[in-house]
């Protein structure tokens, strides 16, 4: 077969300036097509692992609350001003929206202290904190050791069920002065406030 003499000129000479730029102009759209469907998915996918954090970061904190409420013990501590301070003490107690004395505090290592543990809650920047003791009892210069559980949480509330079926949005219900009743709730319903999935609420019982 014998290729035209005008046909094999143009193979030699290859593309004309037109058709050069005719191809690039295609492979530019193309190339900006491929990196904006990119950076889509790329987008999706940060804001699906963000909101994968965030909710397992919450249910992480359900899971906390519901530990430390569900073994909720009638043990009363001294503060480090040496005041007896209730089981359960809620409402804004020296900054913690609850403060509770709970059980089953695991101990693998076999440290000489107590299975019990007092633990507490605040929301501080919009962050749900849990603080714990090391001691019961505290002297001065006990510290709490606090951890963050869960963040974008803009409040805390909490209600308690007394022995007559009655609510209370603080505890002890019964106070008269500086000495309340040591009483422990039948049940503690909390609602945690949430940017990014409005309130969520858990009702837990209180077994001592």
């Amino acid at each position: 077969m014998t290729i035209p003499h005008n046909q094999l000129r143009k193979a030699v000479q290859g593309f004309t300036l037109l058709e050069l730029v005719v191809a690039i102009g295609i492979f530019a759209i193309m190339a900006a097509m491929a990196y904006s469907g990119l950076n889509n998915v790329l987008i999706a996918r940060q804001q699906t692992d963000a909101h994968s954090e965030q909710l397992q970061n919450v249910q992480t904190a359900m899971v906390w609350l519901a530990r430390d409420i569900e073994q909720i013990v009638d043990r009363g501590v001294r503060s480090e001003y040496g005041e007896d301070v209730q089981p359960v003490v809620g409402n804004d107690f020296q900054g913690y929206l609850i403060e509770l004395t709970r059980g089953g505090w695991r101990n693998p290592a076999n440290h000489a202290r107590s299975h019990l543990q007092r633990v507490a809650y605040a929301v501080r920047d919009e962050q749900l904190v849990r603080a714990y003791w090391r001691v019961l009892d505290r002297a001065e210069d006990s510290k709490a050791v606090e951890n963050i559980l869960a963040d974008g949480i803009k409040g805390l509330e909490i209600r308690y069920l007394d022995a007559d079926n009655d609510w209370h949005t603080s505890w002890p219900a019964n106070r008269q002065g500086n000495n309340a009743v040591a009483q422990v709730p039948r049940a503690i319903e909390v609602t945690l406030d949430t940017k990014q999935y409005g309130k969520l609420k858990r009702l837990f019982r209180v077994v001592v």
